[in-house]
């Protein structure tokens, strides 16, 4: 992937016909057609593989037509066996050129894989194990048009698949014809013995009328057909993405959005996509700019197409390759990568990077980890003014005992000392570390800076005895699911030393979760080296990836919100029962579970599970890393990543679908460790049953049942909530008399939901991961 520090890589797409005008006009000895693109600012090149003649001999051999008659037809299918037997280029029918350091080729795109003609489908690939075997001893690292049998025979060679977001022609009344003829009759079963039958060539079809709707079934095409093939692939990561956005860009979100988690390697710009502003200069619609931004995380090489051509007539081939470098500089995410201070920042290199949580009871911590806690600004600010918020309502006569539990290096107890010194009270601290190493520098700040306002105490602050009962408890025991890094089983053993009236900072703090959709980080599990890896939760900045869930429909009890709370912890909690020495007896109370049901309006697979935190420090002094608060309740802050909860195996959600996620932290004597499971569900609509004149009418309800008690609301077919959507600009106000009362006819129908699919129970007992208490 391309640094952040460099702009994403440029290419000039050259066609075959742009190939032939360069040869016939006489190049300079030495320079080649990469060096004359670089000479005007391109980074590379994207050329075809091969020329019309490979494509009229193929389609001489492998196309039977009326044409084919007779000696002709045995002639011709004897030259086909002999090309099958042994597949061979000619003189003219590649690229002339052996010169391919650095150039993106493209594979014939007019090769007919999914062809309903079985023999059309067999050529067709032996025809692209053949260009690629050729691309191959060319020594060439990126393609388009790419299957699975080419992965596994290439296993050094990366593949990327160019697909449009949708198929333009589903704004046409008529569906397109195909450019191989007509399927032959009665295909043969093997297709290794060529058939001596003809069929007729199918007559020119009328023009296609052209439309401006589209239902969102239409608009998923495309993303259904990359998602089966990398899923026959098995998530190859070899196997990337180039989109082309030769069409305009739909105007639904969701239909966008799911793109951002897919490996995309490449971007195809036509000149055509351009439209012309007030000067005549050529710049994009204000979606495609929106869309090309937020593509640009993943630093794509950009292939522009026919900018030679002067379809606009201002500023010529170097305004298109200036505007994308404008994109690429003013993208949202490539400009917090380059600013000092933000998450992105900081997190760079460790985007959807799979890391293992702390486990800060079991191990301790190195001075690198420190370190690197030490350097978010914006976490120790909040503590600070959480302290002197908490402090400043004590009469000021009051002597006030502050208790840092897990002090590390430090950093919380040089903040309460900051936080005394500007509210002017009595006050003590206590800090107290288990790590022998981190004691040491505690001990050498004492001397040092802190002197006799501070007593420094080694030891595990489950078991610790302190000198006095402390008013304040002090603690940055947070994970990034809130408790997962033990936060309530630690305050639990402190809560021992508070005063009964005494204060914890932080006070609550509370676990939240959205499905997820990222193929990158499902590669990164499955790359892990034993079956424990998708059993795992982690740590992860996550970055190409797509919340699926979005707000419940019309009616708010049924599903939630986009992302939905799990549980909340609180301390001091009063209820719990203790022993002698203060501590619980069982953990049982920190034992949770939920269940939680989400809305997916658009198609999409499910990887895993987004994990999230909230805490209240004091009064209403937060941390958080939920997505939609957190810039308003911590913005900026380093220190935690989301936790992310893998699938073992994908599922796929459909349009308009129910998702509902049940997930549990539970806990023996020594450790603790979540569970979770999923299951999909698709609202279905039944009409109202009349009474029947004889007998009860039987009660269908969820349990065990198709039609579950709750459901995703139905959503009524009309030009704009059933997904119909209008790329290009129409009147608002279309609703018909007759769409009105379909509405209505439909509305008064009662929904239920059809299960139609279900994960594993991911990580029964604990046994691939847990906390060790």
């Amino acid at each position: 992937m391309t640094s952040w520090d460099n702009p994403v890589p440029v290419a000039t797409f050259l066609s075959l016909a742009d190939l032939e005008a360069r040869s016939q006009s006489d190049p300079p000895p030495g320079v080649s057609f990469i060096d004359d693109a670089r000479s005007r600012a391109y980074d590379t090149v994207c050329v075809p593989l091969t020329t019309a003649k490979w494509r009229d001999r193929w389609r001489d051999m492998c196309i039977i037509t009326s044409e084919h008659h007779g000696e002709r037809v045995e002639s011709t299918e004897r030259h086909a066996e002999t090309w099958r037997a042994n597949p061979a280029f000619e003189l003219g029918e590649t690229r002339g050129s052996e010169e391919v350091e650095g150039v993106i080729v493209m594979i014939s795109d007019w090769l007919e894989l999914d062809a309903s003609d079985s023999w059309v489908r067999h050529d067709s690939e032996i025809a692209l194990q053949q260009e690629l075997s050729y691309a191959s001893y060319l020594n060439i690292a990126a393609y388009g048009r790419a299957i699975n049998t080419c992965l596994s025979r290439t296993p050094y060679m990366q593949f990327s698949i160019r697909l449009p977001i949708y198929d333009p022609t589903i704004f046409q009344s008529s569906s397109p014809r195909s450019i191989s003829g007509s399927p032959r009759d009665n295909p043969p079963t093997q297709p290794s013995s060529p058939s001596a039958s003809s069929t007729p060539v199918r007559p020119p079809e009328p023009r296609a009328v052209p439309s401006t709707r589209a239902s969102e079934a239409e608009l998923n095409a495309t993303w259904e057909m990359w998602d089966a093939i990398r899923s026959i692939c098995a998530y190859n990561p070899r196997l990337t993405l180039t989109l082309d956005l030769v069409a305009p860009l739909p105007s639904v979100p969701g239909v966008l959005d799911r793109w951002a988690a897919e490996p995309i390697s490449h971007l195809f710009i036509p000149a055509s996509t351009f439209i012309a502003n007030t000067k005549g200069y050529p710049v994009l619609p204000k979606g495609s700019q929106s869309f090309i931004r937020d593509v640009m995380k993943h630093r794509p090489v950009v292939i522009l197409s026919d900018t030679t051509t002067g379809l606009h007539v201002k500023g010529g081939e170097t305004a298109y390759l200036q505007y994308v470098r404008h994109l690429d500089k003013t993208s949202p995410t490539v400009v917090q990568a380059k600013t000092a201070g933000t998450v992105e920042h900081f997190a760079r290199g460790y985007q959807d990077y799979l890391q293992a949580p702390l486990q800060p009871l079991m191990d301790n911590l190195q001075g690198t980890t420190y370190q690197t806690f030490e350097q978010d600004p914006v976490k120790y600010q909040k503590y600070e003014e959480a302290v002197y918020a908490a402090l400043s309502e004590w009469p000021p006569s009051d002597r006030i005992v502050i208790c840092v539990a897990g002090a590390g290096r430090g950093p919380l107890v040089a903040r309460c000392l900051s936080a005394i010194a500007r509210v002017q009270r009595n006050v003590f601290v206590y800090a107290i570390e288990k790590n022998p190493s981190a004691y040491v520098t505690l001990q050498r700040r004492k001397a040092s800076e802190w002197r006799e306002r501070v007593e420094v105490l080694f030891g595990d602050m489950r078991t610790l005895l302190v000198p006095e009962r402390a008013d304040i408890i002090v603690s940055e025991l947070l994970g990034s699911f809130g408790d997962n890094e033990l936060c309530p089983e630690c305050l639990d053993g402190a809560m021992r030393f508070l005063k009964s009236n005494g204060i914890s900072i932080p006070s609550t703090y509370s676990a939240y979760l959205a499905p997820l959709s990222s193929s990158k980080l499902y590669n990164e599990v499955l790359a892990g080296k034993d079956g424990k890896a998708p059993e795992t939760p982690y740590v992860v900045m996550f970055q190409a990836v797509n919340i699926l869930s979005d707000q419940g429909g019309d009616d708010g009890d049924r599903c939630g919100p986009q992302i939905q709370e799990c549980w909340e912890f609180e301390h001091p909690r009063r209820d719990v029962v203790l022993d002698d020495q203060g501590l619980p007896v069982t953990n049982s109370h920190n034992i949770r579970s939920a269940r939680l049901t989400f809305h997916i309006p658009h198609a999409g697979v499910l990887h895993g599970l987004a994990g999230y935190f909230e805490a209240v420090l004091y009064g209403k002094i937060g941390l958080s890393i939920h997505p939609h608060r957190k810039d308003l309740v911590s913005k900026d802050m380093l220190s935690w990543f989301p936790l992310f909860f893998p699938l073992k195996e994908p599922l796929y959600l459909p349009s308009n679908s129910e998702l509902q996620v049940s997930i549990w932290r539970l806990t023996d004597q020594r450790q603790v460790w979540y569970e979770w499971y999923a299951e999909s569900f698709l609202p279905v609509l039944r009409p109202p049953i009349q009474a029947p004149k004889v007998g009860p009418v039987p009660r269908v309800d969820g349990h065990g049942s198709v039609w579950a008690a709750t459901s995703t609301p139905f959503v009524p077919p009309s030009p704009l909530v059933d997904a119909i959507d209008n790329p290009f600009v129409v009147s608002g106000d279309r609703l018909s008399k007759e769409v009105t009362k379909r509405i209505q006819r439909v509305s008064s129908f009662k929904t239920g939901v059809v299960k139609i699919g279900q994960t594993s129970l991911h990580n029964p007992g604990g046994r691939s991961s847990w906390m060790g208490l």
